[in-house]
This record gives structure tokens, C-alpha cells and sequence, in this order.
């Protein structure tokens, strides 16, 4: 399924709080500067959470001034000036559009149904405010096999890559990985090769890649979907590869690098935070041949030796190994969960409880117990400071259940 070109409210006032439109001439955009980063949209998004409000509210009249006025200890949220230069950049957000949509390229915001759920589920409030895409985004729910691994390898690393492409294909499972140079296209061009569906998941260049003759042919059979959380014309950053990589974790059920530098090179620093903070399920590294430093330092940080599967059947053996991760990952059960919270304690105590529970990372319990923190489902009680459900909200779980 691809994303109706008519936008969401809410996908609209996204990209104009934090999008650039450029419609080939960057000095168009005279709010450029004003655009919010990540860190402010975070901030934005969540006090709207709190006044019961969506992005796509602040495009009618008076929004501004509701959310100027609202209570803040650092100040307001947005400027009221900043937000309204950035809420008259419809024009170009119009003219930006139609250059998308001339191109085959969609967006959707944190806020619309078709938004990958695997991202939102996961990443929370950290999953991008807007994700920019060519091709079938239903692919995106599939999850399947990431591969990753280094840009610069040699030729029989290239053929081994293909291989592991090429069994997830044959084993009916999608392929997902960064389109990178290297690794990464190798495992992209060995499940293509094989008819397997393939998610690359781009640090930039989306425009410039969904255009290219072959991925053209491959996006309209819906084998291939290009996404990326930055602006589709946006140049190679290093930092913007380095944050993509939790989105291909996130997109997978399970992840296997092939190479990797040793304590540098985003593919070091994304399995490194799969393996001691994201924990979105299991990790593997390549076990045969020269591994180098990179990967033997990887599985003394917990990554699993890959076991060389050899045909399909004995990959969906593999992958059936994974322990349960995304299956508890639901904010739905977690919510629940803490709602039975009668007697006030301790918000690590709360946490550590909720992550043994639903056998998810203490990190991914952290961060729903800040949520519901944040939408009152817990609420602060007893000495020292401890936190228990909401009575209120727990009632009125009862009576819908």
C-alpha cells in the first residue's frame, strides 16, 4: 500500500514545523532557520500529548496563542512568532509535495495510520516525526532479516552477503538493511535476485536513489520500498547514518553483521546499542572466515555466533530461535500492567518489575513508565517518592473491560 498523496493535518503542520522545502532554491525557504529540531519537536509533541491536542490542530486559527499560553517552567514550548512563521510556509510546502509526488516518493508522520507501527511501538516518541518513502510501506510491518555491515570489503565478503540475501528470500522472509555501499547492497541484491521482498532503510538520498532505472522496475512490483527519516533530497551525514541504524533493528526481528570496525563506523555503534540498550531482539555475527576485532568484541557484548544456515528451511530455523521481544513490546500490555499498581513504589522498582513482566529491556520499560507518567496513568504517592496507578484511569479500565 502507498500513502494517499492528499496529506494528513497532522502530517502537514509536521513538515512545516520541522521539514525544508526547497523547491530547487534554498533561500525560497525564508523560515528555514526557524525550523525545530528533533529534540524541540520531541518537546512540542509532548506537551500537545498533554493538552489533549495533534499537530494537525495548530493549523486552525488561535492555536498559536493555546499553545503560547500554556503553562511551562522553561518557557514557551515555541515562540508564537517562530511557529507562525514556520505555519505560512504553505506554498512551499505545496510546491514541495507535487516535486515528491511527480517523483513516486510519500510521507507520513508519527501521527497517520499507515506510519510503520514496529517504529512507533519501539521507538516511542523517539521513532521520526516524519518518514519520507518510495514504494509499498506495508512492507515495513514484515519484519525479517537485517544485514549490516561495513562499506569497504572485499569481493568473497560481497558473495557471502548475496548468499545470506538470497536464503532470506528463499526462506519467504524480508530482507532489510541500509543500502549502503558494501554490505548492505550486497544483501539487498542477493534477496532481490532471489524475488524476496528487501526494505532499505537510507541515510540520504532517497530522491536521487528512487529514481535510478532498476530500484524504479522493483518499487512498482512491490518487491522493493525505500524509507528514510530525512528530507529526500538530503546529502550523505554522518550523523544521520548513525541514527538510522536503530531504524533497521527496529524494521527486523533479527539482525546479523557481517564486518565491522572495532569501537568505530556506524555499523559498531548500531549494534552496539541493539546489544546494551535497544534490545529489539537478537543479534548475530558472522562466524566463519577472518572476522576481525570488530566482531569478536561484538559477541563478548552479548551477540550470538550466526550458525550458517544453508537453505531456507534451516534460516526460519534460526529465526525461530529469537527469544520474544516484539511480542510483549506493546504499549497496550504495559499499560495495563501498570494500571494494576495498587501500592505506591519506587519509579526503578516499578521499571525493573514492568521489564521482567513483559521480558522486555529495562530501557524499552523506562520509557513507558515515563509515558505513563506523562498521560497519568501513574501517578506520584507515598514516602520516599513512589509512583501507583492512577485510580481514576484504573476505574475506568475496569468498566471497559
Amino acid at each position: 500500500m502507498r500513502p494517499a498523496q492528499t496529506l494528513s493535518p497532522n502530517t502537514q503542520a509536521t513538515l512545516l514545523l520541522t521539514a525544508p522545502m526547497l523547491t530547487g532554491n534554498a533561500r525560497e525557504d525564508t523560515a528555514a532557520s526557524d525550523r525545530l529540531t528533533p529534540g524541540e519537536y520531541k518537546r512540542l509533541a509532548r506537551t500537545l500529548l498533554q493538552m489533549e491536542m495533534q499537530p494537525g490542530d495548530l493549523l486552525e486559527p488561535g492555536s498559536a496563542d493555546r499553545l503560547s499560553a500554556s503553562p511551562s517552567v522553561d518557557g514557551p514550548v515555541v515562540e508564537k512568532e517562530r511557529l507562525q512563521r514556520l505555519l505560512a510556509r504553505g506554498f512551499l510546502l505545496s510546491q514541495t509535495v507535487e516535486r515528491w509526488h511527480t517523483r513516486g516518493l510519500w510521507v507520513v508522520s508519527r501521527a497517520d495510520a499507515l506510519y510503520p507501527t514496529r517504529l512507533e511501538t519501539l521507538l516511542h516518541e523517539d521513532a521520526p516525526a516524519l518518514l519520507f518513502g518510495c514504494g509499498d510501506i506495508s512492507l515495513c510491518e514484515t519484519g525479517g532479516l537485517a544485514v549490516v555491515g561495513s562499506r569497504d570489503v572485499d569481493e568473497s565478503l560481497i558473495e557471502y552477503t548475496r548468499a545470506i540475501g538470497g536464503l532470506a528470500a528463499k526462506a519467504g522472509k524480508t530482507l532489510v538493511s541500509g543500502g549502503a555501499r558494501g554490505i548492505d547492497q550486497a544483501a539487498m541484491r542477493g534477496a532481490i535476485e532471489e524475488g524476496g521482498p528487501v526494505v532499505g532503510v537510507l541515510a540520504d538520498s532517497l530522491e536521487k536513489t528512487a529514481l535510478n532505472r532498476e530500484h524504479r522496475n522493483l518499487i512498482q512490483d512491490g518487491q522493493l520500498v525505500l524509507v528514510s527519516p530525512y528530507d529526500p533530497g538530503a546529502g550523505f551525514n554522518v550523523g544521520n547514518a548513525m541514527q538510522r541504524n536503530k531504524l533497521i533493528y527496529a524494521l527486523a526481528d533479527t539482525a546479523l553483521v557481517v564486518s565491522s570496525d572495532y569501537e568505530k563506523g556506524g555499523t559498531w555503534a548500531g549494534a552496539v546499542e541493539q546489544l546494551r540498550k535497544l534490545k529489539f531482539g537478537p543479534v548475530y555475527v558472522r562466524s566463519t572466515g577472518d572476522r576481525g576485532r570488530g566482531l569478536e568484541a561484538l559477541e563478548q557484548k552479548g551477540a550470538l555466533p550466526w550458525p550458517n544456515p544453508t537453505d531456507g528451511k534451516s534460516l526460519l530455523a534460526v529465526l525461530a530461535e529469537r527469544p520474544v521481544v516484539q511480542a510483549v513490546a506493546d504499549w497496550g500490555m504495559a499499560r495495563q500492567w501498570l494500571l494494576g499498581l495498587d501500592v505506591p513504589q519506587r519509579k526503578t522498582k516499578v521499571t525493573a518489575s514492568l521489564a521482567s513482566h513483559l521480558h522486555v529491556s529495562s530501557a524499552q520499560a523506562k520509557k513507558w513508565v515515563q509515558r505513563a507518567v506523562e498521560e497519568g496513568v501513574l501517578q506520584k504517592g507515598g514516602k520516599p517518592a513512589g509512583y501507583a496507578a492512577s485510580r481514576q484511569q484504573a476505574n475506568l479500565f475496569q468498566e471497559l473491560v
